[in-house]
């Protein structure tokens, strides 16, 4: 009997697909799960994809990994899809991917399956990539073959075999969630004029319930990486964790939009990302306290770029890692301190600075101590001016 990998998350979808997998294909189904969000219940997790018939299931916890070699340069591009949404899935999809490809070879596995279906990015996160590392293997998506056309015909199917899940009729939302955030779908919230109901967030409270006192968030970064939270060192998924529990007590974090996915189709997507709000905006405002305005707008530029590559699965792409190196190469000035207030649902920068601090207040003030050279104004007005004055003297000769 020939083996096969499967993407395995527990979902409805996963599960299903064991049982599924089994009866039209013949092969012996062994589960993969990546540990990259909330400690899961391993041994739920192993029971339902036992359940469900698989013969072998990894569960691995890749949250270090996930951190390091994911978030952080996705951090430094300040990697925003669309110009809002920080991409948990899209970084996760890669990550999968590698250690999808790893297990199928440990094991000798001819076949790799995954849980996306037909009309959403993940396909191609996770296809694109394992076809760069290996394209040796035949790569099954049984949601773009299968005879289910609903959420509520999967429930069904498991019920009739067995088979464990937590999704409910009453309760049909898609979640995928992972440490960097939370992105929520199906049900009522494909209605894009309907407010999306609590009931659909997980990590978030909504403004009217968040602590009436505003919070400080003081947060050290060396070398472009977070390394402090209110002056206590932690390792970086603990710092993640930590601002995911306290932007989401003070409502940091939601996001409902309108996205353009890469299959042509517009999209109505919920997240919560705490913790990537709160990164995102210390950091890009710390490399704009060191770095020249140069540099951030042309910066601006290719971190659109970037997300669209990260977006579309392009995460082994010699683009994507050609702009990794260029992210990285400034990353020793970003060592600093950023203060953030926490209030209803906002987050504001307050606070800032740096050893490589490019600020001057002495330069910047109109108060006392002021050591700006007015007088050298006038000749720079004149300079940068000129071309338009020869562009006025033109309109003007030519009225009649």
């Amino acid at each position: 009997m020939e083996k096969l990998v499967l993407a395995y998350s527990g979902g409805l979808d996963t599960s299903c697909a064991v049982k599924w997998l089994i009866e039209r294909y013949g092969v012996e189904v062994i589960c993969f799960s990546a540990f990259i969000g909330e400690t899961p219940n391993r041994q739920l997790l192993e029971r339902k994809a036992k359940s469900a018939g698989a013969s072998k299931v990894y569960i691995e916890d890749l949250k270090n990994e996930f951190a390091e070699s994911f978030i952080l340069p996705a951090l430094w591009a300040h990697a925003r899809y669309e110009g809002k949404y920080p991409m948990a899935t899209a970084l996760g999809r890669p990550l999968i991917a590698k250690h999808l490809v790893r297990i199928a070879q440990k094991e000798k596995a001819k076949y790799i399956a995954h849980g996306c279906t037909g009309k959403g990015n993940d396909q191609v996160r996770l296809e694109v990539g394992i076809r760069t590392l290996d394209p040796s293997f035949k790569i099954i998506a049984p949601l773009r073959e299968w005879e289910f056309k609903t959420r509520e015909e999967e429930i069904e199917y498991a019920a009739k075999n067995q088979i464990i899940v937590s999704a409910t009729k009453k309760s049909p939302y898609s979640i995928d969630k992972n440490i960097w955030g939370i992105a929520i779908e199906a049900g009522i919230l494909e209605d894009a004029w309907r407010e999306a109901p609590e009931s659909a967030f997980v990590m978030t409270r909504p403004p009217a319930k968040t602590p009436a006192k505003p919070a400080y968030l003081n947060i050290g970064f060396e070398n472009g990486k977070p390394v402090s939270l209110n002056g206590k060192r932690m390792p970086i998924v603990k710092l993640i964790e930590s601002l995911n529990r306290t932007g989401g007590r003070y409502g940091v974090g939601r996001m409902d939009q309108i996205e353009n996915r890469l299959v042509g189709i517009k999209s109505r997507e919920v997240y919560e990302a705490p913790a990537a709000v709160l990164l995102l905006t210390a950091h890009e405002e710390l490399e704009g306290l060191v770095m020249d305005r140069t540099f951030l707008h042309y910066k601006r530029v290719i971190s659109e770029r970037y997300a669209e590559l990260v977006y579309d699965g392009m995460w082994f792409s010699p683009l994507k890692q050609a702009l990794d190196a260029f992210f990285a190469a400034h990353q020793s000035k970003v060592t600093g301190f950023v203060r953030i207030k926490l209030d209803r649902g906002n987050a504001m920068v307050v606070g800032r600075k740096s050893p490589y601090s490019l600020y001057s207040e002495a330069l910047a003030t109109y108060g006392k101590g002021d050591t700006f050279d007015r007088k050298a104004a006038e000749g720079f007005m004149k300079i940068w001016g000129l071309p338009y004055e020869g562009q006025g003297a033109s309109v003007k000769r030519k009225k009649p």
